[in-house]
C-alpha cells in the first residue's frame, strides 16, 4: 500500500512539474516597450540608446529599444544646437533609429518616451503632446528651465493620470543607494560637491550643478527649509539648513579644484564618503522598471524640492547671501503657475 502510495505521489509530481514546463513555454513573452527620444543634443541619447538597443543587454535594462526621435535643439544654447547633427547621424546609422519631424509624428510610432533635451526651457512644451497622449515619461535633468515650469510640468502629469519622472544619473550610484539606505546609520548632515558651470538662459545650479544638489537630496531626503548661498567667480557653496535641525551643503566647482563628483556623509554610525559617479547603466535601468511599472523611483515631491533649493540658492545670491526659505521660492513659482493657467 505504502509503496502504491508512493508511486501516485511520485506520478503527481512528475505530472505537475512537466505541467509547469509546459505552461512556462507557452507563456508569451513580456512585450517589448517601443522608445521614443526627444531631443538629440545630449551625449545622453547615445549612451541610453546604446545601452538600450543592445541584443544582448543584461535583463536590467532589456525589453525596451529605442525606435523614433524628434531631434530638436536650441539654436541660442551652442551647446545644444552644435551637438544635432552628429547625434541624429550616429542614432539613425549605428542603431537604426527613425528619425521624424515632430513630437506628434514621434507618439504614433512608440510607447514610452525619452525627453533628452539638454535646454531646460522647451521641456514643458515638449512635454504637453505627450501627457496629452498618455505616454510614460522620463524627463532628464533639468526637468525643466524654471520652478514654475517643473510645477507645471508635475501638475499636468497628475491631471492627466501620466507616470512620470526625472533624475541626474548620480542618484542611483551604489555609494549613494547605499548612504540613503543607511549605511552609517540615520544621516545627519552632508556636504556633496560636483561641477557647477553657468548657462546664462538657466538659473545657476540648474545647468550643471543639479548633479550635486540631487546627490545631497538622495542622502538628506526632503523637508530643508532654508538656503543660503555664497558665490564667487569659481565656485559657489549652498547652505541649507532641514527644518529637523540637519544641514547639508553643497559647493559647486568652476575652478580650482578637479571637476569630480562626491559627498562626505555624517550618519549616526560614523563618517564616509559616498563614492563616485558609476555611469548611466544604473539610471537606465531604474527607467526602464519605470516604463515597465509605471512607478516612479523619485517622488514629484523631492524633484521639485531639489528645484526650489536651487531657486532659493539662486535667490540667496540675488539678495547678498541671506537665508531664503524654500517656502517662499515654491509659493512664487505657484503663483506664476496658476497666473498663466500653465
Amino acid at each position: 500500500m505504502n509503496v502504491r502510495i508512493a508511486s501516485s505521489v511520485a506520478l503527481c509530481l512528475s505530472f505537475l512539474a512537466a505541467s509547469a514546463t509546459v505552461a512556462q513555454e507557452e507563456a508569451p513573452a513580456e512585450k517589448p516597450l517601443r522608445a521614443g527620444i526627444i531631443g538629440l543634443d545630449t551625449s545622453h541619447v547615445v549612451a541610453f540608446t546604446k545601452l538600450l538597443n543592445d541584443p544582448k543587454a543584461p535583463p536590467e535594462v532589456a525589453g525596451v529599444s529605442v525606435v523614433a526621435a524628434y531631434p530638436g535643439g536650441s539654436p541660442d544654447v551652442p551647446s545644444s544646437i552644435n551637438r544635432v547633427p552628429e547625434y541624429t547621424k550616429t542614432l539613425k546609422e549605428t542603431y537604426g533609429v527613425e528619425i521624424v519631424d515632430s513630437i506628434e509624428a514621434l507618439l504614433e510610432k512608440v510607447d514610452v518616451v525619452l525627453l533628452e533635451s539638454v535646454d531646460g526651457r522647451p521641456h514643458l512644451e515638449q512635454a504637453r503632446p505627450v501627457f496629452a497622449a498618455r505616454k510614460p515619461m522620463f524627463i532628464d535633468k533639468p526637468v525643466a528651465g524654471s520652478l514654475a515650469d517643473a510645477i507645471a510640468i508635475y501638475e499636468l502629469a497628475r491631471e492627466t493620470g501620466t507616470p512620470v519622472f526625472s533624475s541626474s544619473a548620480l542618484r542611483f550610484g551604489p555609494g549613494i543607494a547605499a548612504m540613503r539606505a543607511g549605511k552609517l546609520g540615520a544621516v545627519a548632515g552632508c556636504d556633496a560637491y560636483g561641477p557647477c558651470e553657468l548657462e546664462e538662459h538657466h538659473p545657476d545650479l540648474f545647468w550643471y550643478g543639479i548633479h550635486g544638489v540631487e546627490r545631497l537630496y538622495t542622502i538628506m531626503g526632503v523637508g530643508c527649509d532654508t538656503v543660503a548661498r555664497s558665490s564667487t567667480e569659481g565656485s559657489d557653496v549652498a547652505v541649507g539648513v532641514w527644518k529637523d535641525g540637519r544641514i547639508g551643503t553643497f559647493r559647486g566647482i568652476r575652478a580650482g579644484a578637479p571637476h569630480d563628483f562626491g559627498a562626505t556623509v555624517f550618519g549616526a554610525k560614523g563618517i564616509g564618503p559616498s563614492g563616485g559617479y558609476a555611469g548611466y547603466a544604473p539610471l537606465v535601468a531604474e527607467i526602464v522598471k519605470f516604463f515597465r511599472t509605471g512607478q516612479a523611483p523619485v517622488a514629484p515631491e523631492e524633484t521639485l524640492e531639489i528645484f526650489a533649493f536651487m531657486e532659493a540658492a539662486d535667490e540667496s545670491k540675488r539678495q547678498e547671501g541671506r537665508p531664503v526659505t524654500i517656502e517662499s521660492v515654491i509659493a512664487k513659482a505657484r503663483a506664476e503657475v496658476a497666473s498663466r493657467g500653465k
